[in-house]
C-alpha cells in the first residue's frame, strides 16, 4: 500500500530553550497536564526492551506513577518484557501526543519497585483487574479464549467474596531516566527537539537537536 499521499501538516508555534524547565521531570509534568486535556489515553507509553541476544521488542503499557524518582508501570513478572528487563535493564519509552504534535522519549534503567508499592497500587485496582492479574500468564500460549475464561472462573471460585491478594508474580517497574528528548512538531518538518542528558544526581544538560 502506497502511503506517500498521507501528509501531516504541523502548525504549532514551536518550542524554545528559554521555555523549558531546567528539570526534565517538571517539564514532563507540564506537558503531561496539557496532554491530559486533549489525548484519549495520555499515560499510554511504548516500552522498548532488548533480550540477551540484542533483539528489541516494543509494546504499549500504561504509566501509573511518575515523580523525580522515575516512571512506574505494572505487569506480570513472568511476562516477556519482565524477563528481558531481568536480562538487560536498559529500556526506552515513548509518549506520542498526536493532538499536541508532541513526543517525549526517555531512556533509562528499569528496576522492580518495592512490594509494598505494588501492593498499594494493586489494592486500589477494580476487582476485575485484580482477578485478571491472577489469570493472565502473559508468557504462555493459549489454545483458545475458552481456556482463559475457565481460569477466570476457577480464580473467582477460589477467592469467592474474600479480598484478592497480590500475586507473587505481579508488580511494578520503575524506569530511572538517563536522558529525555522533548519533540515539538513544526511546519515544513523543521521540528524543535531538546535533549536532556544527566550530568549528576541533581543537574541536566539541555541541548537543541537538529530536526
Amino acid at each position: 500500500m502506497d502511503l506517500t499521499f498521507m501528509r501531516q501538516g504541523y502548525q504549532n508555534e514551536g518550542l524554545s530553550k528559554e521555555e523549558l524547565s531546567p528539570d526534565p521531570f517538571l517539564q514532563f509534568e507540564a506537558w503531561f497536564k496539557e496532554a491530559n486535556e486533549t489525548e484519549p489515553i495520555p499515560n499510554a507509553m511504548s516500552l522498548a526492551t532488548v533480550n540477551h541476544s540484542g533483539s528489541p521488542m516494543m509494546r504499549t503499557v500504561l504509566l501509573k506513577l511518575f515523580d523525580d524518582n522515575g516512571f512506574v508501570f505494572f505487569t506480570n513478572y513472568k511476562s516477556r518484557k519482565a524477563e528481558q528487563i531481568s536480562e538487560n535493564q536498559n529500556v526506552a519509552v515513548l509518549f506520542n501526543w498526536v493532538a499536541l504534535e508532541r513526543q517525549v522519549s526517555i531512556n533509562g534503567v528499569a528496576e522492580k519497585v518495592e512490594r509494598s508499592e505494588s501492593l498499594k497500587y494493586f489494592m486500589g485496582r477494580p476487582r476485575g483487574s485484580q482477578l485478571g492479574a491472577w489469570v493472565s500468564d502473559q508468557h504462555s500460549v493459549l489454545s483458545s479464549r475458552k481456556i482463559l475464561e475457565m481460569k477466570l472462573d476457577e480464580i473467582k471460585r477460589k477467592f469467592g467474596e474474600n479480598e484478592i491478594p497480590l500475586p507473587e508474580f505481579w508488580g511494578g517497574f520503575r524506569i530511572k531516566p538517563k536522558r529525555f528528548e522533548f519533540w515539538q512538531g513544526r511546519p515544513n518538518r523543521l521540528h524543535d527537539r531538546f535533549l536532556y542528558s544527566k550530568i549528576d544526581d541533581e543537574s541536566w544538560k539541555i541541548e537543541r537537536l537538529a530536526p
